[in-house]
């Protein structure tokens, strides 16, 4: 019933004229009659040209447009009347093939070919009939127990993995999705505890007269697999150490590709190895699973498989996979040199130059110039400890010149990081020297010992392209004791991204951010303490850390600061969008006046590029009446 229904109707009327085909087999005759050196000097026929139009609802006219053999060989040069007569005819067959992976199984395909014109044009005309839907979905899942003796196990959530299942009864059948959900059932078991999951049967049975579809999907779960002992190849100049510190994956764990992806980025980001290869070594299981079969054979040429039956199976406990990291150091020491521009701070060249190994530590160095900004640091990076601590010392000097304030800052640091990409935390101890002019007023000098804590949340889909979550960071800290402190401070500051979609293609990213300054004197508080807005990363519309305090004829920070941002994205394309947006925010030596905000408004172009979303914006700044174009790339944290 189902067959007869599947291989209905479809029509193909040709409409050449008789005429036309006897002329051009009389021409084909003429031409064999013909002497050689006048068929020679005769050119080659032209390649017949034609058009196709399909007229189908929905969707699925550019289904067709985009697979048809008459789309795909259109304008061949091969292309004469009988290729053309026999792509018609296989057209009806081959459109409804394409329709059914829409979800419609009853198609009429109706297809026409019209000479009336200078080009003939081939018409398809589709009636798709009746949408198949899905009836019962039966998810049956075969494995899953902890494997004894881990009894005791926690169990594998089943109906959380049959809820996320996305056919849903009731919903369309088509092709693509019955695929994709068959894909990611089987991805989110195998990225867990049972690496060895696969699909033994999936069906789908169409009922055309019905209209109605059946899913069966039988999933075995494969054996139940935990991390055993870590092996590491590939060293040479660097103490295993630092592999075995960053290893937070612990003998005896479930299997987690997750876990192995996290291991592989925190090895990456130590800068040491060239390339980095974090796997779990499943051919260690296979001995095993062979001596399994050969006895199970064993067992049954003796007549046991009846008591098998009639008894649970001991599978044993649960292999433990090796836990391979295979890398490729990269070479000890490194020279880079650079070129670029900011809307901030103008033109740039830089000049980088690390080591890998300097006292056993990582050393980074650069030297950059800016048109408002010139600074060189140098960084000693200590190997993570076991208790997953991120050591680091160095120095630094800065020199700004923004908004008629230059201020020349040499820094002393030492910091330790710790925590993961999710929740990072560092506590930071500097000596700042600070020398600072204004314009039209006497330089200054001053020096401060202040100790910093942050804390950074996230909790993004993305880190390079976030569309979901958000990121919150908070610093608090100061100079607290009258050692080698000018003027003692408490100082607070706090920002937040967050990030939510809208609609298939939009997306809304809100911003804020505050600021907070303690002291008996602002005078001896470092520049860098103090607090200014705007700019590419904070109020458009304005120059550099345009707005705060106006002192003389130059602009300087000030002790509070606020701003806020709401931004619109739609992404036209899958790589590129349009945003609009909306900026305020001041900063200024009272809280009254810094909540009274100078606003920013405009248009701007997004572009993900491989290093993370470009961002162009045209902005007016209604306080100072003029547009500014910014630049940047990414985000900030």
């Amino acid at each position: 019933m189902g067959q007869l229904a599947l291989a209905a109707a479809g029509s193909v009327i040709l409409l050449f004229p008789i005429a036309q085909a006897a002329a051009q087999e009389g021409a084909q005759q003429s031409a064999q009659d013909a002497p050689a050196d006048s068929a020679a000097t005769e050119a080659a026929p032209a390649p017949l040209q034609y058009e196709v139009k399909v007229n189908a609802p929905g969707d699925l006219d550019e289904l067709l447009e985009k697979n048809l053999d008459l789309e795909r060989f259109r304008g061949n040069p091969r292309m004469d009347r009988e290729q053309l007569q026999r792509l018609v005819r296989d057209t009806p067959e081959q459109a409804r093939n394409l329709i059914a992976t829409a979800g419609y199984y009853t198609p009429v395909v109706t297809v026409r070919v019209d000479t009336s014109g200078a080009k003939p044009v081939v018409i398809v005309d589709v009636d798709p009939g009746q949408a198949v839907t899905i009836d019962k979905v039966e998810l049956e899942l075969r494995g899953f127990d902890p494997t004894p003796p881990l009894a005791a196990s926690e169990p594998y959530d089943t109906e959380a993995l049959k809820r996320s299942w996305s056919l849903k009864t009731g919903s369309v059948f088509r092709q693509a999705d019955w695929e994709s959900a068959k894909r990611a059932l089987l991805r989110e078991v195998v990225q867990t505890r049972y690496p060895r999951a696969q699909l033994v049967d999936t069906q789908a049975v169409v009922d055309p007269e019905t209209h109605k579809v059946s899913l069966l999907v039988v999933l075995d779960s494969g054996p139940e697999l935990r991390f055993g002992e870590l092996r590491i190849e590939g060293l040479k100049r660097y103490d295993p150490s630092i592999i075995r510190n960053l290893d937070k994956i612990r003998p005896g764990e479930y299997y987690s590709e997750s876990a192995l992806q996290s291991l592989q980025a925190r090895l990456q980001d130590t800068g040491y190895f060239a390339s980095v290869e974090v796997s779990a070594d499943m051919s260690s299981i296979l001995s095993e699973q062979i001596e399994a079969g050969q006895e199970s054979q064993q067992a049954e040429a003796e007549g046991a498989s009846a008591a098998a039956e009639a008894k649970p199976v001991n599978r044993g406990p649960a292999p433990l996979l090796p836990l391979v990291v295979r890398v490729t150091e990269n070479k000890q020491q490194n020279v880079s040199a650079g070129l670029g521009f900011s809307t901030n701070t103008g033109n740039r060249a830089q000049l980088n130059y690390d080591n890998l190994n300097v006292w056993g530590t990582r050393f980074k160095s650069a030297i950059t110039m800016e048109t408002k900004k010139q600074a060189a640091h140098a960084n000693f990076y200590f190997p993570t400890t076991e208790r997953g601590y991120n050591d680091s010392a160095g120095a630094s000097f800065e020199r700004s010149d923004i908004s008629n304030e230059i201020t020349a800052v040499t820094t002393i640091s030492a910091k330790r990081n710790w925590g993961g990409t999710n929740l990072e935390r560092s506590l930071t101890f500097e000596f700042l020297s600070e020398d600072k002019t204004v314009v039209g007023l006497e330089q200054t000098r001053s020096k401060s010992l202040p100790l910093t804590y942050a804390i950074t949340k996230r909790s993004l889909d993305s880190l390079l392209f976030p569309t979901k979550g958000y990121v919150i960071n908070a610093q608090v800290g100061g100079a607290l004791l009258p050692v080698l402190t000018d003027e003692r401070f408490v100082r607070v500051a706090g920002k937040a991204v967050y990030y939510r979609p809208l609609g298939e293609k939009g997306e809304l990213i809100v911003r804020g951010e505050m600021g907070a300054l303690g002291s008996k004197e602002k005078r001896g508080v470092p520049a860098v303490y103090l607090f200014r807005a705007g700019g590419d990363q904070s109020v458009r519309g304005y120059g550099y850390q345009e707005l705060g305090v106006k002192e003389g004829d130059a602009t300087i920070g000030g002790r509070y600061m606020l701003t806020g941002s709401a931004e619109y994205q739609y992404w036209f394309k899958p790589k590129w969008a349009i945003a609009a947006f909306y900026d305020a925010g001041n900063a200024a030596d009272t809280v009254k006046a810094a909540m009274t905000p100078k606003s920013g408004y405009g248009l701007g172009g997004r572009y993900k590029s491989p290093v993370g979303p470009i961002n162009v914006d045209v902005a007016y700044g209604h306080a100072v009446h003029a547009y500014r174009l910014h630049f940047s790339l990414g985000f900030t944290f």
